[in-house]
């Protein structure tokens, strides 16, 4: 560093802006007199505390005291009532923004809590909350409105009637300001469920009409809001001949938000209209909605796509066949409203659009995919691919994100409503699976168990032939789907994969999910730096050995989990191994893990690094608890060995601690024997289960090994008929050609010959040739061919011998043939010389 004269001022310049810049902060600490002035006497209980803060206090201590009158009510109600209630209540008339919404919120929980009776709270609290509902604070009015609201729900109907109703008449007027009459209109939409019918009627509806033809439209908007609740309080008659002409009218109003709140009032009712009210009133101003809302009104185009899918349902048994069309054409519309690019070209006409048209466009679109399934339903999943595909095929592949993010979200309901024709939808499963937002994926995999199982077991074909279907650009699809997650920083929605890969085993192949899937979550066990997903990998690979189905193959991956994990260089690589068989002992039967995993883990005793040993003397009970006696005896000296190698051998005081804790824990346990006892019944039975489960496995092994050795043996039959059936033939076209043909006297014996060669090459060929053929050892060289050829895997260890002994026997046989053969050569050769 250079300490030269000019650097040294230049240093002392900016630690006087340093000094500059703290004096600020010195100036912002509490002077010794207003510490005291908020220093209270440590002497005072809680009540008196409470008392001199909210005389004398500042405003953030009266805030406090608020805040903590729940705990003064739950502690000491009476005083808190006597004492402290109304000094809050004098506070609260000149009270700030914060003291008031902490007012609010406290109000309501002494109400959630049930500190006092409701008769008490109505008569201290219901008062305070009545008379800052107009506050000048539009979030202060709705926070004492939502606890008024909650407040009502509990009270008795008289009341609600003398303290709430009676003033609300005179609330409600024009004179009033706006706030107030805005109160009132949520009040009534409360109060219609707690009266009878002829009291709304008299009282609760005039208050109704005269709001829903106030001056302001904002009254008449949440006047129109409420109409729902009141429709819900009346009945069905009287929302037919009152709140439905006013709904009318208002879906008519000047203002859009009225016509809009109208409009989502009117689908959220139309359960309560019959035939003819949908028919006559709401469908024409449904028709008229949907005309406007591209051309005059766009402002009720998004709560249009919204409700959409409801509205079409709640109208389908009154459309006509044209009218179902067109709705259909409106809702594709509305799928592809705002990209410009139709039919191969761009419209030049379409002005540039906005940024809010754009974001209220997206919007449209999305609101388009959530109502998906309901379109389904409204078209008839029979129809899906001729008349929605092409649109459920734009929404896959839409160029923004929240729009395919609600297409996963709903691919699973769809799944469910396309039933045997799901299989229409597996290539954009696949086109959502490898989407290049993660969000999307997120979304997807929630679901994606259910939706692989559907897409198996509903598919065009069932079983065996559906997996063979969809795995060939499915497996892709998944292991890019991980692959960009564990390159992604989001380790939540990795996690989330790898827990729902857990599903595979039931959707593809073992071999597949050996060769695809096993060694990768291997992988991502010793690599990855991320706990959960390490434990999410871990837990999906116990399961894919589960349901191995080769025994050769689970050797292998329990030998590398042992190698490369519990003998692994890197202490973090043997604390997985310890998580890895806590899911072992989940997952498999009791002998399996003792079989395989007992003894390696006992050998992490001996680990040099503290953090293991700790982490198995936690694991330590769960190992204890998978022994039986007296089958697994010495396994559980192996165990009380390594614990007193433990206690007497131990330097490290914190492991050593929990070594005596784990003793203790051992020492009370109950060690479950080979038979079933009462107190281990559902434990006994479980771990039973999983034992026949994996002895079914290893039978159903055998049994494939079996299969493929038959079919095997069947393949080689057919070879060797066919071959039989050729030398039948070629031996029929050469008897022909002898009989055709006039021989020379001197080949009479070399007719001969053939004749017999051919039947020595033939003979042997034919099934079932008795001991009295040309060739008695042809059965047996038949044999012994065959069965080298189905293999020796499923004969006993006797069976080579026997097979070789035969083999001995043939070679004699065709010596001593060979040896008559020759002769005979000789006296015809004999014959030959003697009559030439």
């Amino acid at each position: 560093m250079d300490f030269s004269q000019n650097n040294l001022f230049g240093y002392i310049e900016d630690l006087q802006e340093l000094t500059i810049i703290e004096r600020p902060v010195r100036r912002s600490l509490k002077t010794p007199e207003e510490i005291e002035r908020l220093t209270v006497d440590e002497e005072l209980n809680d009540i008196e505390r409470a008392v001199y803060l909210l005389s004398s206090g500042q405003d953030i201590q009266g805030t406090s005291v608020v805040a903590n009158l729940p705990v003064l009510m739950q502690q000491n109600p009476a005083e808190t009532l006597r004492r402290v209630l109304p000094k809050i209540r004098e506070v609260l008339h000149v009270a700030g923004v914060e003291m008031q919404l902490t007012a609010a919120v406290a109000f309501l929980t002494i109400l959630q809590e049930e500190s006092v009776s409701i008769h008490t709270y109505s008569h201290s609290f219901l008062h305070i909350i009545l008379q800052n509902l107009e506050h000048r604070d539009a979030g202060v009015s709705n926070a004492w409105l939502e606890t008024l609201l909650a407040v009502i729900e509990a009270l008795p109907k008289e009341t609600i009637r003398h303290e709430i109703l009676n003033p609300l008449v005179s609330k409600a007027q024009l004179s009033q300001t706006l706030q107030s009459r805005l109160v009132s209109c949520k009040i009534l939409g409360k109060l219609a469920n707690k009266f009878e019918t002829h009291i709304i009627k008299r009282e609760i509806l005039p208050l109704v009409k005269s709001l829903c033809q106030d001056v302001e439209y904002e009254v008449r908007s949440c006047m129109c809001r409420q109409l729902e609740h009141i429709a819900q309080g009346i009945g069905t008659d009287l929302t037919k001949n009152v709140v439905l002409p006013e709904l009318v009218e208002l879906a008519r109003d000047e203002g859009s938000s009225v016509r809009l709140a109208a409009f989502e009032t009117l689908v959220n009712l139309l359960e309560m209209f019959d035939a003819d009210d949908r028919s006559q009133t709401v469908l024409p101003l449904v028709k008229s909605f949907c005309e406007k809302s591209f051309k005059v009104d766009e402002s009720i185009l998004v709560s249009l796509s919204f409700h959409l899918g409801k509205l079409c349902n709640g109208l389908y048994g009154i459309f006509t066949p044209e009218q179902h069309l067109r709705f259909l054409e409106f809702y594709k519309k509305l799928c592809t409203l705002g990209l410009q690019q139709e039919n191969g070209h761009n419209d030049n006409q379409i002005q540039l659009q906005t940024l809010e048209q754009e974001k209220k466009y997206i919007s449209v679109r999305k609101n388009c995919a959530y109502n998906f399934p309901a379109m389904i339903a409204f078209v008839d999943p029979k129809n899906f691919h001729l008349e929605l595909y092409s649109t459920f095929f734009c929404l896959c592949h839409d160029p923004e994100v929240p729009v395919r993010y609600t297409m996963a979200i709903v691919l699973y309901e769809v799944a469910k409503l396309l039933d045997s024709g799901v299989y229409v939808i597996h290539k954009e499963l696949v086109t959502l699976l490898q989407d290049d937002s993660l969000e999307v994926l997120d979304a997807l995999i929630s679901h994606l168990p259910e939706i692989l199982e559907l897409m198996t077991t509903r598919g065009e074909n069932s079983g065996s032939e559906s997996k063979l279907l969809t795995v060939p650009d499915l497996i892709p699809a998944l292991t890019t789907a991980e692959q960009r997650a564990a390159t992604s920083l989001k380790w939540r929605t990795h996690e989330k994969l790898l827990q729902k890969y857990a599903c595979l085993p039931h959707i593809i192949s073992s071999d597949q999910i050996y060769y695809r899937f096993l060694h990768r979550m291997l992988t991502i066990i010793m690599t990855n730096n991320v706990l959960p997903v390490q434990k999410a990998a871990a837990r999906t690979l116990c399961v894919y050995l589960r349901y191995n189905r080769k025994q050769e193959q689970r050797h292998e991956v329990i030998q590398k989990l042992i190698e490369q994990l519990g003998q692994g260089k890197s202490y973090w690589n043997r604390l997985r191994f310890l998580d890895t068989c806590e899911f072992i002992m989940e997952l498999f039967s009791k002998s399996f893990f003792c079989k395989y995993f007992f003894l390696p883990v006992l050998e992490l005793t001996h680990d040099p690094v503290a953090n293991v040993r700790m982490k198995l003397c936690y694991l330590l009970p769960k190992v204890k608890s998978t022994l039986k006696v007296p089958t697994d005896k010495h396994l559980l000296q192996q165990l009380e060995l390594c614990i007193r190698k433990l206690l007497c051998q131990e330097k490290d005081k914190d492991v050593l601690t929990i070594v005596k804790r784990t003793v203790l824990e051992l020492d009370r346990m109950e060690i479950s024997v080979d038979a079933f006892q009462k107190r281990f019944y559902e434990n006994d039975l479980l771990d039973q289960e999983k034992e026949r489960e994996e002895q079914l496995l290893l039978e159903m092994e055998q049994l494939e090994k079996e299969k493929q050795q038959n079919e095997g043996r069947s393949i080689s039959d057919k070879i060797f008929e066919k071959k039989r059936k050729e030398g039948k033939k070629s031996k029929l076209v050469r008897s022909q050609s002898f009989s055709t043909q006039a021989l020379h006297p001197k080949y009479g014996n070399i007719d001969k010959c053939s004749n017999k060669s051919s039947a020595t090459g033939y003979t042997s060929s034919i099934p079932g040739v008795g001991k009295g053929s040309v060739l008695p050892f042809s059965d047996d060289s038949f044999r012994t061919r065959s069965t080298n050829i189905s293999g020796n895997a499923v004969f006993s260890s006797s069976t080579p011998i026997a097979t070789s002994s035969r083999n001995t026997a043939n070679s004699v046989d065709q010596k001593n043939n060979g040896t008559k053969d020759s002769h005979s050569r000789k006296m015809s050769l004999k014959n030959r010389k003697s009559n030439s």
